[in-house]
C-alpha cells in the first residue's frame, strides 16, 4: 500500500463541512478512478492532515489523470473556503503540500 499525506491549514470549526464534502466525493466513483483505497482527515491546532492510501504506488499518476474530471475540479473549488495552503508562497499544487515519510514500520 502507498500513502500520501497532505498538510495544510484549516479552522477546526470547518471539520464538519470538509468531512461532508469528502463524504459526497467518496460516494462517487472518483476514489476508484484515482486508486484511493482509504482516506482519513485529521486536524490539530489549525493544521489539516489528509492521509490517502492507495493499493499501488501509482496514486500520484492516477490523481494527475483525474484532475481534469469536473468532480475533482468541483471538490477542489468547494474546499477553498475551508483549506488554506500551509505555505501560500510556495504552493502550486497538492504535491507542494505533501509530507515526506522518513520512517515506516509494519507487521512482518
Amino acid at each position: 500500500m502507498h500513502s500520501t499525506l497532505i498538510v495544510a491549514r484549516m479552522d477546526p470549526g470547518s471539520a464538519g463541512d470538509v468531512a461532508a464534502l469528502f463524504r459526497e466525493f467518496d460516494q462517487s466513483d472518483m476514489p476508484g478512478l484515482m486508486g484511493t483505497r482509504r482516506r482519513q482527515l485529521f486536524h490539530y491546532r489549525g493544521l489539516y492532515f489528509h492521509l490517502q492510501d492507495f493499493d499501488e504506488d501509482h496514486g500520484g499518476e492516477r490523481i494527475e489523470d483525474a484532475k481534469g474530471d469536473p468532480r475533482f475540479v468541483r471538490i477542489s473549488d468547494d474546499l477553498k473556503p475551508f483549506i488554506e495552503a500551509y505555505d501560500p508562497k510556495t504552493w502550486r499544487s497538492p504535491a507542494d503540500a505533501m509530507a515526506s515519510r522518513f520512517y515506516h514500520w509494519s507487521t512482518p
